[in-house]
């Protein structure tokens, strides 16, 4: 199990991004976390196999939308907590 904490930096805020990405985490098998940033990013944090979390980043970048725009997503990885049962979208 692995750790993920990413920001997704382009338009993300306001066209429902954290929507889409709840659906990349249930799709992918990923517990954790999204939430808007105060300065205009969205911080996603997963926990899951490295391949699931790879699957997860990928889905993430959204390129298939025509409304959302990821420019950037930076990673950090770390080892998993066990803290997260299910992935929800935070306020």
């Amino acid at each position: 199990m692995e750790r993920i904490t990413a920001l997704a930096k382009g338009r993300v805020q306001g066209v429902g991004y954290r929507h889409f990405v709840s659906e990349c985490a249930h799709a992918t098998g990923v517990h954790g976390y999204v939430r808007n940033l105060s300065d205009g990013t969205v911080e996603m944090v997963g926990e899951s196999s490295p391949a699931a979390l790879d699957d997860f980043l990928r889905l993430a970048h959204a390129r298939e939308d025509h409304i959302i725009r990821v420019d950037e997503i930076v990673v950090k990885r770390g080892p998993a907590t066990g803290e997260f049962h299910g992935f929800r979208v935070a306020w």
